[in-house]
């Protein structure tokens, strides 16, 4: 018996409606990534040259040398901290702007993503003249007598930490509210008319259910901190880079692509992996949700 047409032609059109999607993503983010998978066996010559034959010594170098599982070690423990800092920072607003009665919510969510307006650059940088040796901190503490001498607080791994809390405190704040601004208020309410007390409400209630928008929050901070690089290299010395300023480096700086799309392969498949990890016990509409919001 044939099809009906019909019914043929509706279980098209869901696919012809993602299909130009489906090859942006293809032509923009797979296939790219395919290329420099690929690349990672070319072998190096020298800055910018490399023979097209396949070989895995750019992979043996990077599981043999522990240089980059130093860094990589380092920008797993950086991102934590920033995640954590920023999920502890960020908790409190969220919880306000979500519970407040100020009719003009909305105003206080516009304050929140007014920081996206300027460059994340110029944003960054701003830290030197507050961070500096004759920034505004030390300024302040030498004028009081505080201390005697500036304190070295640029070019450290706290500024480093304080940059990117900085440029994604914002993200964690939306990914809570969105979680609390969901929460029905009748339970929150009934809670505290079988006894609880605000802070016990808050505890049994408010808080077990804001936890997938503050899990999706400490996801996403921790993925956007371990792939920086703009921020340690302005805010931190040497020392403070992160695997981001390693791949950097390789690629910019000796330009060897092929152990730099190696690195990159690396950084690319541990951070999908905790992706994964994620989506296994929480799911990751949440992250969309909260970036959408």
């Amino acid at each position: 018996m044939a099809a009906n047409p019909q019914t043929a032609a509706e279980r098209r059109a869901p696919w012809l409606l993602l299909a130009p999607s489906l090859i942006t993503l293809v032509l923009l983010m797979i296939l790219p990534i395919c290329i420099m998978f690929v690349y990672s066996f070319y072998e190096f010559v020298t800055a910018g040259v490399e023979k097209h034959v396949y070989t895995t010594a750019n992979w043996r170098e990077f599981f043999s040398d522990s240089y980059y599982h130093m860094f990589l070690w380092k920008t797993a423990r950086v991102a934590a901290i920033t995640a954590i800092l920023c999920a502890l920072l960020g908790y409190p607003p969220a919880y306000f702007i979500a519970m407040t009665q100020y009719k003009h919510k909305w105003l206080l969510l516009l304050l929140l993503i007014v920081p996206f307006w300027i460059s994340f650059t110029i944003r960054t940088f701003s830290w030197i003249h507050i961070l500096g040796e004759q920034g505004v901190i030390n300024v302040l503490l030498m004028k009081t007598g505080l201390i005697s001498e500036p304190l070295r607080l640029l070019y450290t791994e706290g500024a480093v930490i304080m940059g990117m809390i900085h440029f994604l405190l914002p993200y964690m704040i939306l990914n809570i509210y969105v979680s609390i601004e969901g929460i029905d208020r009748n339970l929150i309410s009934a809670a505290r008319t079988l006894g609880c007390t605000a802070w016990q409400a808050f505890y049994e209630v408010v808080l077990p259910l804001s936890l997938p928008g503050l899990m999706a929050g400490l996801l996403l901070c921790f993925v956007l901190a371990a792939g920086s690089y703009v921020t340690p290299d302005i805010l931190g010395s040497t020392r403070d880079s992160l695997f981001g300023n390693v791949i950097f480096d390789t690629i910019m700086g000796q330009l060897n692509w092929p152990m730099g799309s190696a690195l990159s392969i690396v950084l690319l498949v541990l951070l999908g992996i905790v992706a994964v990890i994620y989506s296994r016990f929480m799911g990751l509409s949440r992250v969309f949700k909260g970036l959408g919001a």
